[in-house]
């Protein structure tokens, strides 16, 4: 993948005030530097999480935090909002540490924007994850003028507040640098009829869309018995829509689901052929061809690593819920893995968002 634009180096700049020379990070039981950590993080009952709470208006604001410790090997990663991860967890040796930043999109409600959830916790949350965290400095700023990537979907991607299951745009936001703002409005349960129906949905997310935001629309899981004609007449609204706003619509073709044949394949419904019998992505790469815009193959993706892993190794992707495990939800690692297909699909096709994608090394090193 392509090296961000932005260097890291540049979100280092004021960061190194809100370390206390000779003090202990903020490790498991190690007491919390003083500024902008002491001031809005607290660890949780036995010292092993470190959480932190802005109260801030919705907006999109840049994070900068400083990782490691002074004194013991320390494993990092940030999730915020809604287990968004944001960054993945990064390994520094004792006495080193490293300056990592992302963008980050705050609104309420917290995880899905019809409130199917709950409003969660007003402000900007941050949570800092890995085996062994520990925090040395932290800094957050407004980005208002941030570009940003929109992503119209279902709950295959939806950010979830209250379960195991994760959606792949919740994990995206790890595979980009600073500087660009992924607002998830992915709802369970939601289809391209809901999405042009309710006001929550597009009638609220169109206003917001500005000149050059990218708009991800994947929408097909729940359109299971649209008619064909009703499906892509609904794409070119959804498409003519965000076109309206000066916006770029890029469509998505759905990941599969866990539906195998006799044969190791995945079967029709597993690859999204609705009950009347519609390939919903074979008509969304003809929209996107006849609309000139660009289409991300996930559906394709999805089914040549599924069946790459096979029937049972790609269980493992899937979210065990408590009917059982799912066959069209992820769990963290899964929705990590279609995430990183995501990105790679942007990358290759050039879009505005590949400029933000982190290259491979830094993934790697992550």
């Amino acid at each position: 993948m392509r090296r961000f634009g932005r260097s890291l180096a540049a979100a280092a700049v004021g960061l190194a005030a809100t370390v206390a020379p000779g003090t202990a990070v903020a490790a498991a039981g190690a007491p919390l530097p003083p500024g902008p950590i002491a001031r809005n993080c607290t660890h949780n009952a036995d010292g092993t999480v470190l959480n932190c709470s802005f109260n801030v208006p919705p907006g999109a604001y840049q994070v900068s935090v400083v990782l490691g410790s002074r004194t013991a090997a320390a494993n990092t990663g940030l999730e915020v909002e809604a287990n968004r991860s944001v960054i993945a967890p990064v390994t520094t040796r004792s006495g080193h540490t490293v300056v990592r930043s992302a963008t980050v999109d705050v609104r309420t409600p917290e995880s899905m924007p019809d409130g199917q959830e709950g409003e969660g916790t007003p402000g900007l949350q941050l949570r800092f994850t890995g085996s062994a965290p520990a925090l040395a400095g932290l800094r957050v700023t407004p980005r208002p003028h941030a570009p940003r990537l929109f992503v119209v979907s279902d709950s295959t991607a939806a950010d979830w507040l209250n379960t195991v299951q994760r959606g792949w745009a919740q994990e995206l936001p790890q595979y980009f640098g600073p500087g660009l703002d992924v607002a998830n409005w992915a709802v369970s349960g939601s289809s391209t009829v809901s999405w042009l129906h309710s006001s929550t949905l597009f009638a609220a997310l169109k206003p917001q869309v500005h000149s050059g935001d990218e708009v991800l629309i994947q929408l097909a899981h729940n359109d299971k018995t649209t008619p064909e004609d009703t499906y892509r007449a609904n794409l070119l609204s959804l498409i003519d829509g965000v076109r309206s706003r000066g916006g770029r619509p890029v469509l998505v073709t759905p990941p599969v689901r866990h539906l195998f044949d006799a044969n190791g394949r995945i079967t029709p419904t597993g690859r999204i052929v609705n009950s009347l019998g519609v390939d919903l992505p074979a008509v969304m790469r003809d929209v996107a061809q006849l609309q000139d815009i660009p289409l991300l193959d996930l559906t394709a993706d999805s089914e040549t690593l599924l069946e790459q892993l096979g029937p049972d190794a790609s269980w493992q992707m899937y979210a065990d819920l408590p009917a059982g495990r799912s066959q069209t939800h992820f769990n963290a690692s899964g929705a990590t893995t279609v995430a990183g297909l995501v990105a790679r699909e942007i990358d290759r096709a050039h879009l505005p968002a590949a400029g933000f994608v982190k290259a491979s090394s830094e993934a790697d090193e992550q």
